[in-house]
């Protein structure tokens, strides 16, 4: 299945996507969006009758607020070459903010206060059940299914401490869409190509399968840790060819257009906007 969560008349709806066109679902769809739609709803949807264009609608994120955003550095040889650093032997988590979610085609704001944003295309895995303490064997299990996604990433704050939360999670830095796509829907997840353009010119180019930590290793170890919620979402790495890893560098600009794709999956694309500063307190 191909789901959407979108907005038609003001009023957030969720649907099956067929096509060009969105078959909606009787269903209210809460802030978690699709991941509260239970595994019995999905064998058997339940429709109101209604049909729209999917040109007609506003596509948002497949998840509109989730409990966390997991994201995982250097989970390709190449990238993790291309940056000087030396292959890791273990998954190197950090956390997006739920803040930094955006819709598949929104608008991604080039911070104020640094001129060094990067792009990096990425499989998101969207995680269906609560779980704790999954074998890799199992993992299969709890995803409820996959996104596209943009892990937006500011250098300068990345590298301002040990952690990189503060360069990862600027408001409007994590796009991911433009639908969840169930696991039956996939052939083969290891043989999906996944690229990244820039102004149209390709920057990077790779497959699935060159992970270093494949999905089931990461829920396995993600799980040893801590309870995995419905809606949870996961950045898995990206490849080589990211800007900051270029002679010369090559940083996001006003105006830029990013789209990323994955085979089977879909495609996101965001133009970059400069941000506007105002005090915000409500």
């Amino acid at each position: 299945m191909r789901i959407a969560i979108f907005e038609e008349s003001d009023n957030i709806r969720g649907g099956l996507v067929e096509g060009d066109k969105i078959r909606a679902f009787d269903l209210e769809i809460g802030a978690l969006g699709v991941a509260s739609i239970d595994d019995g709803f999905l064998e058997n949807p339940v429709f109101t009758g209604e049909e729209f264009d999917i040109e007609d609608v506003e596509i948002l994120s497949p998840v509109l607020v989730p409990p966390r955003i997991f994201g995982i550095g250097l989970n390709y040889a190449d990238h993790a070459k291309e940056t000087g650093r030396p292959i890791p032997t273990d998954a190197t988590w950090f956390m997006k903010q739920t803040t930094s979610v955006n819709e598949p085609n929104g608008f991604v704001e080039k911070p104020n206060v640094s001129d060094q944003l990067d792009f990096e295309v990425e499989l998101v895995v969207i995680i269906g059940k609560t779980c704790r303490h999954v074998p890799a064997s199992r993992a299969n299990e709890v995803i409820l299914g996959y996104s596209v996604g943009c892990d937006y990433s500011v250098r300068d704050w990345q590298r301002k401490t040990t952690q990189f939360t503060l360069g990862k999670g600027f408001d409007s830095h994590a796009p991911f869409g433009p639908f969840l796509v169930t696991p039956d829907e996939i052939t083969n997840l290891d043989d999906l190509g996944l690229r990244c353009f820039v102004n149209g010119q390709k920057m990077q180019d790779s497959k699935i399968g060159d992970m270093i930590f494949k999905i089931p290793q990461l829920i396995e170890e993600a799980t040893k840790i801590m309870t995995l919620l419905p809606g949870d979402v996961i950045f898995t790495g990206t490849p080589a060819g990211v800007g900051m890893a270029r002679n010369p560098q090559l940083w996001l600009k006003a105006g830029d257009i990013v789209r990323c794709e994955i085979d089977e999956i879909g495609v996101i694309e965001n133009k970059i906007i400069d941000e506007e500063v105002e005090t915000i307190i409500e």
